[in-house]
């Protein structure tokens, strides 16, 4: 007799049973997958990205520093009623600097100290070229007196006023009012005496803001393009100029989209490609215009010495650390009255040939980048105090402006000279 192939039907509890079983086990496959969609989905997301580390806080490179400040990548004058801020190396930071930004534990904030002393280049006459070195010599003094004041004012400024004028402000007149008689005597051997030196000894405790109305990296102008690639987002032009129709003139490219060459980051390197608007380019009128007033023929190694320029359309307000990847990362800006917001480079080099272009990559004898919250449609002067220059030669010392991100203004024209003057010392 053939068995019959057919199975059994399964009893209603057996028939429970592995439904129950099949149902656990598409609940807990259906959990894992969406779990793990959910992890893509978040690994996806922009705002989920990790933060990235840190680097470790490293020394800065040759020439960073204040040759006169112990360390210091900035140092501030108090010239014509302000203050002028000078950044040594384009913003790079000591040691001390970047360990202090991140656990907050120090560096100037918004309301902190700072001394101010009356600006004396500017109530000197015309300075005999033979007593030049020792006047260059005896500023360099003054500031070098003024950077130590303001160090002990942030160290133990909080004793109070009878402390900060007697132990700070008093003693640092004494050695300014010395400094100046030895420029009045200087002066006075080889040309007019000066007037009223004496009375220039006084200085003053003084607020200073270092926030700088968000300018200084922290205001969100660049609108955080140094954090994940904002900077390079596939072309800011969109290959836009000109309409898109390039004018009926053969353009290689107007952005990054077909580089070959890894997105520029904000930080001082090449082999990138910046894809940073160009940004706002003022008239023909309000472009900016700088020129060196005043500087020596001639000074020796290692002597201190200034450089007087005058900016017309630029307004000294806005500087992103290129050192601290603020370096072609934001677009030029222009202000209410269309002009350049930026400040101005100053750098001097030795150059080992009058034939020959100089090599572009040493770095220079001297340089620092200078803001100050001045500059407009009218004409102004800052003097820049250099600490001296080490080497026997020829000097070529240039100032030249920089928009926010440190690029050389815009003009309206390609006919019109840019914002930059050059003159050559020599050193023997």
């Amino acid at each position: 007799m053939r068995r019959s192939t057919r199975s059994r039907r399964p009893s209603g509890n057996t028939r429970t049973k592995r439904l129950l079983a099949v149902g656990a086990t598409l609940a807990v496959f259906g959990a894992v997958v969406a779990v793990t969609q959910i992890s893509s989905a978040g690994d996806r997301r922009p705002n989920k990205q990790p933060k990235p580390v840190a680097a470790a806080c490293v020394e800065p490179s040759p020439g960073a520093t204040a040759p006169t400040a112990r360390g210091a990548t900035t140092t501030r004058t108090w010239q014509n009623g302000r203050w002028v801020t000078n950044h040594w190396g384009d913003g790079q930071q000591s040691v001390e600097e970047c360990q202090e930004t991140r656990t907050g534990t120090g560096g100037a904030t918004a309301g902190s100290l700072a001394v101010a002393c009356p600006d004396v280049v500017s109530r000197l006459p015309q300075v005999p070229d033979r007593a030049r070195a020792e006047v260059d010599r005896n500023l360099n003094a003054l500031q070098t007196q003024i950077t130590e004041a303001d160090r002990r004012l942030a160290a133990e400024g909080n004793k109070g006023q009878a402390f900060i004028r007697n132990a700070i402000l008093n003693p640092l007149a004494s050695k300014r009012r010395a400094t100046l008689d030895r420029i009045t005597i200087a002066i006075d051997r080889f040309g007019p005496r000066p007037r009223g030196l004496a009375n220039l000894a006084t200085c003053q405790v003084q607020p200073v803001d270092n926030t700088n109305g968000g300018g200084n990296n922290g205001g969100g102008d660049n609108g955080g393009d140094n954090g994940g690639g904002g900077n390079n987002g596939g072309g800011n032009n969109g290959g836009g100029n000109n309409n898109g129709g390039n004018n009926g003139l053969e353009v290689l490219a107007n952005n990054c989209n077909n580089s070959q060459l890894q997105p520029h980051d904000g930080f001082q390197n090449g082999n990138r490609c910046v894809s940073t608007a160009f940004g706002e380019v003022g008239a023909a009128a309000n472009n900016p215009t700088l020129l060196i007033t005043d500087f020596p023929q001639q000074i020796n190694r290692n002597e201190g010495f200034t450089l007087r320029v005058s900016t017309r359309n630029l307004i000294r307000d806005r500087f992103l650390p290129a050192g601290q990847g603020g370096y072609y990362l934001e677009s030029s800006l222009l202000n209410d009255q269309g002009l350049t917001r930026g400040h101005f480079h100053s750098a001097c080099r030795m150059l080992g040939s009058l034939n020959e272009a100089p090599e572009p990559q040493p770095v220079p004898a001297f340089f620092v980048a200078t803001e100050d919250g001045g500059g407009g449609a009218q004409p102004d002067e800052v003097t820049i105090q250099v600490p001296g220059l080490p080497e026997s030669g020829t000097a070529q010392c240039a100032i030249w402006a920089g928009d926010g991100s440190h690029r050389i203004p815009m003009m309206e024209r390609a006919n019109q000279t840019p914002a930059f003057d050059v003159v050559r010392i020599q050193v023997n």
